[in-house]
């Protein structure tokens, strides 16, 4: 997918060039910064990052009663949410931002009385460890920042880290890589040699292993490692597979079946949709695009039947065939 976001400069040993690459190199590259920034040791910075270090623990540990989807009956008792800021350090809030020790929420995760500690018992959520406790206390502190879903935080070019290993950085990725690995007081493990660098592209990006064909020929190319391993990625993200393989992601978010579920599970014929998504990520459609000719495709003002076709988008639920 395409997007109209800047694309990275990082050289031939992650990209390769070509517009995919480019925009694949720059999601890797702001993922890992993100990496990074959660990382606070890593970073060497001691700012606790809310999405990444913190939104992940109250929703695994307190959202079942204290989120978005409070279904128990304890749950419903509850006033607190921990999902929302202004209710989670208002009046009937367990958060003061600032001070971790007044806060009721350190107190219900650290106490030994079985009674108030949280998550309670027959959640059957695990109890905080002593590190996710620190992180939580850390982040209070720090004034209980909390961040909107990352999908509406506009992404932006990351500075590069300074890391002491500098020999293996060959591309801004590397620097990240070697940051957070440094900050974890480890090492970069021994570069792989030609036969397992394939096997593992080939594997990550196709979801299938090289050809023995595919696997000489890189292995013999007398081209610089760089601009070899460069034309393998090109060469696999142009590849049919690679969009196969990709495919089934948006296939699974958007809950694709061959057939309708319920007591009789019939077959339906969806696989039309299915290969105009394919085919979409084959072509590197823009992502917008992607999106609005699912939604809205017949709404278009040059709708046309491929547009049409796309809105099988919303066909994708079980649907039950009984009568009445």
């Amino acid at each position: 997918m395409t997007d109209s976001a800047p694309a990275s400069n990082c050289s031939t040993r992650i990209a390769g060039g070509g517009t995919y690459c480019k925009w694949v190199a720059f999601l890797l590259w702001t993922f890992c910064a993100a990496l990074i920034q959660a990382d606070p040791a890593a970073a060497g910075s001691e700012i606790v990052n809310f999405n990444r270090d913190i939104r992940p623990l109250l929703s695994d540990r307190c959202f079942l009663c204290h989120g978005p989807d409070r279904t128990s009956k304890a749950a419903k008792k509850s006033k607190l949410r921990l999902d929302i800021r202004e209710l989670a350090v208002g009046k009937d809030g367990a958060i003061v931002p600032g001070d971790a020790e007044a806060s009721e929420l350190i107190y219900r995760i650290t106490t030994d009385d079985l009674d108030d500690r949280m998550p309670p018992e027959n959640s059957h959520k695990a109890v905080l460890l002593a590190e996710e406790i620190e992180l939580i206390r850390r982040w209070i502190n720090q004034g209980a920042e909390y961040q909107a879903h990352w999908a509406f935080i506009p992404p932006h070019r990351p500075e590069i880290p300074a890391v002491k290993a500098t020999g293996g950085v060959r591309n801004p990725i590397d620097a990240f890589v070697i940051a957070r690995l440094e900050g974890q007081g480890m090492s970069p493990a021994v570069e792989a040699d030609r036969r397992t660098l394939i096997r593992r592209a080939t594997l990550d990006l196709t979801g299938l292993p090289p050809t023995p064909g595919d696997v000489e020929s890189f292995v013999n190319d007398p081209a610089d490692p760089d601009v070899a391993f460069g034309k393998v990625i090109d060469r696999l993200l142009a590849s049919k597979q690679y969009a196969e393989h990709f495919t089934r992601f948006w296939l699974d978010a958007a809950r694709y079946a061959d057939t309708s579920g319920y007591q009789y599970d019939r077959e339906r014929t969806q696989w039309v949709w299915r290969d105009w998504v394919l085919n979409a990520f084959d072509t590197n459609m823009p992502f917008d695009r992607f999106t609005i000719e699912q939604t809205a495709g017949d709404l278009l003002p040059d709708a046309t039947d491929q547009t049409r076709l796309a809105t099988g988008f919303h066909r994708n639920h079980p649907v039950t065939t009984e009568g009445g």
